[in-house]
């Protein structure tokens, strides 16, 4: 019998589909905060907020920490196909996850998101853009996204889950 079906119709979430509403939050956000971004910044020249952090416009062509960034264009392929099939995977576990996971479906529904919006940046200008500079005293964390943001969260939520709350359901 399917875990779903065992469970009372209140459970949270309503229904498997609502992580992928959160999901299309993410890719509404990022897409949002990044045309805002484009419009108003000169790429490269950094607009302080506060002493430690900075809006920048920047061109991702690589992955994570401009990995593969001067690769000569393949990677764009390759990351776009990635992205992809990654996105596919985690559709389908979202989907067939049960109820009680929840933090496993707010994890993989932020990170799905992310990637999604990543791709459609690299889909149709052939890098991402990156905006938010972290600095402390003359050192500059990568720049990086709401997408990015999103894909960090939600790694963190899964190995919560992995290697916290997990363990409990079991002992439940």
């Amino acid at each position: 019998m399917d875990d779903r079906t065992l469970q009372p119709r209140g459970a949270f979430p309503p229904w498997p589909w609502m992580w992928l509403g959160v999901t299309a939050v993410v890719i509404a956000l990022d897409w949002f905060t990044k045309q805002r971004v484009t419009e108003a910044l000169e790429l490269y020249r950094p607009v302080e907020v506060l002493p430690w952090l900075n809006l920048m416009l920047a061109h991702n062509y690589g992955a994570a920490f401009s990995f593969l960034s001067d690769a000569g264009g393949w990677q764009r392929w390759f990351f776009v196909a990635l992205a992809a099939g990654v996105s596919a995977v985690l559709v389908v576990w979202l989907l067939r996850l049960p109820r009680r996971e929840w933090v496993t479906g707010l994890g993989l529904a932020l990170v799905l998101g992310g990637a999604v919006g990543n791709l459609i940046d690299r889909i149709q200008l052939g890098y991402v853009v990156d905006f938010i500079d972290v600095h402390f005293r003359g050192w500059h964390y990568p720049a990086f996204n709401v997408a990015d943001s999103a894909i960090t969260c939600g790694v963190i939520l899964l190995l919560l889950d992995a290697l916290i709350l997990s363990r409990r359901r079991i002992k439940d």
